[in-house]
């Protein structure tokens, strides 16, 4: 990587971890589909932690003060749990945030983590789909069986349709990864996001 190029790729590094803004990887349309994505998850997420925190207080304020709880806060927050955990992965798959065992790839020169960062994205979508493949037809049982939230008299299986929405969001992220890493010479751990460390230790 020349110079010009490092020094690009450690300045979108920054900006990114300056304003947490995501900016897509992906060319012309799918771009801006792809952002857009991006915003609706993290309003979801943020709407999601925001309801469930306020559904908590709530109820603790009225358990202790008044003697009872609220009834329903209970399944309020399963949904809510629901959809933050796989919309959540969706996001952190987008922002190349999940957990990476990197002991073994942080020793590896640029070409053996592009091989591999290509092989992850590949297994990991193919694993997304898998899951996604059978959660749906998880929540195709539940509608069989008509079950339902007693105290919000709703049907279970709306509670869980996030699940493969999840799924398969995320594993279309690590395949448009995979396919990244084979199209352009960074290595990247997301769409958007590049691989590297900002060294902003030694800036005065």
């Amino acid at each position: 990587m020349s110079e010009q190029d490092h020094d690009a790729t450690v300045e979108k590094i920054e900006e990114m971890d300056d304003t947490g803004a995501f900016e897509s990887g992906l060319p012309g349309f799918l771009g801006t589909i792809d952002e857009a994505i991006a915003k609706t998850e993290a309003v979801i997420l943020a709407m999601g932690v925001i309801l469930m925190a306020i559904n908590t207080c709530v109820n603790v304020i009225m358990r202790f003060g008044l003697g009872k709880g609220l009834f329903f806060s209970g399944e309020v927050n399963r949904v809510l749990i629901v959809l933050i955990t796989f919309a959540g992965i969706g996001y952190a798959a987008r922002h190349g945030r999940h957990i990476r065992m990197s002991a073994i790839y942080d020793m590896l020169p640029v070409l053996g983590r592009k091989i591999l960062m290509v092989i992850i994205g590949f297994f990991t979508a193919a694993a997304m789909f898998f899951l996604c493949y059978f959660s749906a037809g998880y929540i195709d049982t539940l509608i069989d069986r008509g079950r339902i939230l007693p105290a919000l008299s709703m049907p279970i299986w709306i509670m869980y349709i996030w699940v493969p929405i999840g799924f398969a969001v995320t594993g279309i992220q690590y395949l448009l990864t995979a396919i990244k890493n084979l199209t352009s010479e960074d290595v990247y751990l997301s769409t958007g996001v590049v691989d590297g460390y900002a060294d902003t230790e030694s800036e005065v």
